[in-house]
């Protein structure tokens, strides 16, 4: 599954640490980038080029929300909804979210445009409501915003 390319940067980065587990979070983020999520396969291949038992790389994608277990949209949409947000409208922006995109929280859009995902803190209670699409924040979220927000990416 993994690319002959992928695989070299792998052992690269393993090679840069005495434990390879110290490489391991950089190795998955590496195989997420060119399949999209970590397949049972994916997580396989992981595992056996960083020569771990594929339990122990199965247990580190399960514990961290940024590595998708599961095939996610071109734009995966990820809602913080801990305190700060919460407190400042989340659960609205969820539910807006979710009838503007006719998903549920999960899923992905018929035109695999979006995926809809709720996640603890992203780091930028300063500016909630916010929402990360991708690698990018969006926050003091208002309909509005993400309106014109979702109209954007949907041309893309």
């Amino acid at each position: 599954m993994l690319s002959e390319n992928v695989k070299a940067e792998i052992k690269q980065f393993k090679g840069k640490y005495p434990d390879p587990k110290s490489a391991l979070l950089t190795a998955l983020h590496a195989a997420q980038r060119e399949h999209g999520w970590l397949s049972p396969e994916v997580m396989r291949d992981v595992a056996e080029v960083m020569e771990l038992p594929p339990t122990e790389v199965a247990s580190v994608t399960s514990f961290y929300t940024l590595f998708n277990r599961q095939p996610v949209g071109e734009n995966l949409v990820q809602v913080c909804t801990n305190i700060s947000c919460s407190l400042l409208g989340a659960e609205h922006i969820v539910e807006y979210l979710k009838n503007k995109l006719g998903i549920d929280v999960g899923e992905t859009t018929l035109d695999n445009k979006f995926t809809l995902v709720t996640v603890e803190c992203l780091g930028s209670c300063g500016t909630a409501p916010m929402m990360q699409i991708n690698d990018t924040y969006y926050e003091n979220l208002t309909e509005e915003k993400i309106d014109r927000i979702l109209e954007e990416l949907a041309k893309e």
